[in-house]
């Protein structure tokens, strides 16, 4: 009988640092990602990204490129160069689309890049595939 209350709301169970100076899509990402159950940690500029991924140890951190202080390849080639946090996956989410762009955060070993605007369905799809968790909806 108790197993009726049971929620059957498939989970993410993930956390993703979401690293961008747009309050707007911060706010946004979070609330899709958090209402697929993943935790979320944020941070405006590319330096407090990677004082988050050191404190946090997330399992993905999406990542813009325009941002103050320190702008996001500059965020990615010191995490690259960070043996503690290398191996973290990064997707790119970004309104550069240049191929120099897209070319120089491959170079930087990003699992993914998308584009701004993007759509949510293919962002959770993306997610979903670098974790290799097919739970997140």
């Amino acid at each position: 009988m108790l197993g009726l209350f049971k929620s059957k709301k498939k989970t993410c169970q993930r956390k993703i640092l979401v690293v961008d100076d747009e309050p707007d899509l911060i706010s946004t990402v979070r609330y899709r990602l958090e209402f697929a159950r993943c935790e979320v940690v944020t941070a405006a500029n590319g330096k407090e990204g990677l004082e988050r991924a050191a404190s946090e140890k997330p399992d993905l951190i999406l990542l813009d490129t325009s941002m103050p202080v320190m702008n996001g390849h500059e965020m990615l080639e010191r995490l690259r160069n960070d043996p503690d946090l290398k191996d973290i996956p990064v997707l790119m989410l970004t309104a550069l689309s240049e191929a120099k762009d897209i070319a120089a955060a491959r170079a930087h070993g990003v699992v993914d890049y998308i584009t701004k605007p993007f759509d949510f369905a293919e962002l959770m799809e993306r997610i979903t595939s670098i974790l290799g968790n097919q739970e997140v909806k």
